[in-house]
């Protein structure tokens, strides 16, 4: 029987993982999921879920509904992914995160299916959420997406609501080269008759959205035009919040439409305690003061423009950026988006995506971008905080992976 240091090894090594080789492990069809899960006699079936899809905001927004829940006094699963410390982070039940010793079993009572249907390493971490939760007998499951929609592994769920956050050019080479294509993607979650909420959509991608719920009877909740803004207390930094509240409000709006009784009191105890009750990190942290160190995780167009002009309204006396990205990113189109006026500390991650650093600092050249590369993420940390005065700002960013590897997250 394998340990769990043993486990972790087999699944990261003996599985194809899309967060460390890219779209090889990208899997076209759902059939090794469904096998799996029918093998376990479908734990996805046994409790109820909230299904939420996305270009950026999935995350966050995931977070953000499930804490609302935990306050509402319901049991909740949460689904995420890519983890940036343990793996564990993945699978969470009213914020703690899964045992170790299920993940163990998991893995080697399942050793011979996993060997016979050959699942990639998303397929199998997905049903084994699906299992713990239904072991756990959770009120609601939040399942956050992992690539797309129609042909993720978590898009076997029929779940009471389905979330579509956001959508912008992302993952390309999998999903589609225009806005429509991956919105058909992502539009892949909305189920007959489930209704569907999405945030604030481009024009093409919205139509692609409404023919998609109209073709399966489901309803469609877009976002409110307010000019009254309602500031939320939260742990959670407040652009976050102010970025994705609103998705948030409607969904569980559609959960009450529903009889489930979640009060305003609660719904505001749940966005004031998202950290606390979720563990969530990497969006727009601050991990330090004097000098200031912010770290986000978003690494497509869309977030890059948010993050720039986020790192614009801070008040600093010089900028640091710690800068690393993936080898399949569109760093041609990223890379016109960045700050100038400030110093580039250029690093690769620990990952075989991930683009070398020389080659990160020639084509920051390339764009103007002043700077030098360094050997690891923690030495362009370490030399970051060596350089920068107590009133500077250090921003970590371009990649999960790298934000991953701070040490102060």
């Amino acid at each position: 029987m394998m340990n769990y240091q043993e486990v972790l090894d087999f699944l990261y090594t003996q599985l194809p993982m899309y967060q460390r080789v890219g779209k090889v492990a990208f899997k076209k069809d759902l059939t090794n999921t469904l096998e799996l899960a029918k093998r376990l006699e479908n734990p996805q079936k046994k409790f109820k879920s909230i299904h939420v899809a996305g270009t950026n905001g999935k995350g966050s927004t995931s977070h953000m509904i499930a804490s609302v829940l935990q306050s509402a006094g319901y049991k909740v699963g949460l689904y995420t992914s890519p983890h940036l410390r343990s793996f564990k982070e993945r699978i969470r039940v009213n914020g703690e995160e899964v045992s170790a010793s299920f993940i163990t079993h998991f893995v080697n009572d399942n050793k011979e299916s996993i060997e016979e249907i050959s699942p990639s390493f998303f397929e199998i971490t997905v049903v084994m959420a699906f299992e713990y939760f239904a072991q756990e007998q959770v009120d609601f499951a939040v399942i956050e997406t992992g690539l797309g929609g129609r042909l993720d592994s978590t898009n076997i769920i029929t779940p009471e609501v389905s979330v579509i956050t956001s959508i912008s050019l992302d993952h390309q080479d999998m999903l589609g080269d225009t806005l429509a294509e991956i919105a058909r993607e992502k539009a892949g979650i909305i189920k007959e008759g489930i209704p569907v909420v999405i945030g604030k959509l481009p024009e093409e991608a919205e139509s692609e959205i409404r023919n998609f719920a109209r073709d399966r009877n489901a309803s469609l909740s877009t976002p409110i035009e307010s000019s009254e803004r309602v500031n939320y207390k939260s742990d959670l930094s407040p652009e976050v919040v102010e970025l994705n509240i609103d998705t948030v409000r409607r969904t569980i709006d559609q959960l009450r439409n529903q009889h489930i009784t979640i009060s305003q009191e609660q719904f505001k105890h749940g966005i004031g305690h998202v950290v606390a009750r979720t563990g969530l990190k990497g969006r727009w942290q601050t991990i330090r003061h004097n000098p200031l160190v912010i770290c986000d995780v978003g690494h497509n167009e869309e977030a890059v423009v948010w993050l720039m002009d986020r790192i614009e309204k801070v008040d600093y006396g010089k900028l640091h950026i710690v800068w690393g990205v993936v080898s399949d990113k569109s760093v041609e189109k990223i890379f016109p988006l960045l700050i100038k006026d400030c110093t580039y500390y250029f690093c690769a991650a620990k990952v075989p995506r991930a683009l070398p650093a020389d080659e990160l600092f020639e084509l920051g050249n390339e764009y103007g971008l002043k700077g030098d590369s360094y050997k690891s993420v923690e030495e362009a940390y370490s030399i970051a905080l060596e350089r920068a005065g107590a009133g500077d700002l250090i921003f970590i960013g371009g990649s999960t992976f790298v934000v991953a590897e701070i040490k102060d997250l």
